[in-house]
């Protein structure tokens, strides 16, 4: 039942607070005001499933500075805990199919979304020049989960470089992130909740301007054993 009470309020709010960003993107065009509602979005989604979030390492970023940000990914809940957490405009990249959703799609092509063809690797990379040039017009943070799928087994499972790859040819710093116990109030094709205290931990932003596209599997690997080291930090902490 409580799955049930969060999936309406999912559609009420996105509806609701989706509905109110399209129209002020008329004259808003840049999008800035879809990083307010996400943040709104976010928090009612966590509080109604009561479900308390702890942000730790925020002052690691610079709220003047664009960032992208990667993190692990192991359930729903890594979404609003994300959006909820960081206080300035992040959109995420996106699969091109979710455009499609009524909405919530709508609402993401509003927020400036990027958008990747997965399933073509030339239209994905036509995918990625744009989004350069698209960050370089008009600023924004950008939210990763370069595992590309839940991670079933809890595990910090290989990074993939697409992403990665578009920071390095922003220039822009890329962060570390780890969202911590989102699996355990709920995991893909389970429909039980079970409220409790997660955590988003920020690690330290690491510089992109001197890198090249030789650095990608480097920088993969040096993400992602930070995201495995504040996960084990996290763990030993919840002991």
């Amino acid at each position: 039942m409580r799955l049930i009470w969060i999936m309406i309020n999912v559609v009420f709010w996105t509806i609701t607070l989706g509905g109110t960003g399209l129209v002020v993107s008329l004259i808003d065009w840049k999008g800035r005001v879809f990083g307010h509602i996400a943040r709104i979005w976010s928090k009612v989604i966590l509080c109604i499933s009561g479900v308390p979030y702890v942000v730790k390492g925020l002052e690691n970023l610079d709220i003047n500075q664009q960032y992208f940000l990667a993190a692990n990914h192991e359930s729903a809940f890594d979404i609003p805990l994300a959006f909820a957490s960081i206080p300035f405009r992040m959109v995420a990249i996106s699969k091109k199919e979710l455009r499609k959703i009524p909405f919530f799609g709508w609402a993401m092509i509003g927020a400036h979304t990027i958008f990747i063809d997965r399933g073509n690797r030339e239209k994905a990379v036509s995918s990625l020049k744009k989004a350069v040039d698209s960050l370089r017009k008009n600023p924004r943070s950008i939210m990763l989960y370069p595992e590309g799928t839940r991670s079933l087994d809890g595990k910090v499972h290989q990074f993939k470089k697409g992403g990665i790859v578009l920071a390095i040819e922003t220039g822009m710093p890329i962060v570390p992130v780890a969202l911590c116990g989102t699996s355990e109030v709920v995991t893909k094709g389970s429909w039980k909740v079970t409220p409790r205290n997660i955590e988003m931990r920020i690690g330290t932003p690491i510089e992109t301007s001197s890198l090249t596209y030789e650095d990608r599997n480097w920088l993969a690997e040096k993400l992602r054993e930070d995201v495995i080291q504040m996960k084990s930090e996290w763990m030993s902490s919840e002991k």
